[in-house]
């Protein structure tokens, strides 16, 4: 079954990613108080999805011990293979988002890690960005599905 394992947010760009258990969603705008929050927000900014399984490939492959909120996506999920979802709904516990397009790494963040090969490593593994249709709260061990 697929599921949430880990939720962060950042209040302005460039601060670490804070985890937490929960997160509002207003549909149009984002994550409340994070930081790409914006009223009548693009649909590619309001909230980004990372498979943990990815993460783990990249630590084991390069005997490194990132989190998994280090790669500064707001959803960590376990179960589900997000790149072919692009296009596709997505029901993130009563939570209804589409998934617009891949969430590419970028330079800022393979500086930030100082790890080897990042953007090589997650250009299409960094995760998805998705527009939110359906307000309300996503939290930990919340079940992901196709809709």
């Amino acid at each position: 079954m697929s599921k949430v394992i880990k939720l962060g947010i950042a209040k302005k760009s460039n601060q670490k990613i804070e985890e937490v258990k929960k997160v509002e969603l207003l549909s149009g705008k984002g994550i409340v108080d994070d930081r790409h929050f914006n009223e009548n927000n693009d649909v590619k900014n309001q909230i980004t999805l990372i498979e943990s399984e990815n993460i783990d490939y990249y630590n084991d492959k390069f005997k490194t011990n990132y989190s998994y909120l280090e790669f500064r996506r707001n959803v960590v999920t376990k179960g589900i293979r997000l790149n072919d979802l692009v296009g596709t709904k997505l029901l993130i516990g009563d939570i209804e988002v589409r998934a617009h397009d891949l969430c590419r790494p970028c330079k800022h963040l393979e500086e930030t890690l100082r790890g080897k090969d990042i953007i090589k490593e997650f250009i299409r593994k960094g995760g998805l960005r998705c527009e939110i249709l359906k307000s309300g709260t996503i939290k930990l061990g919340d079940k992901i599905k196709t809709i």
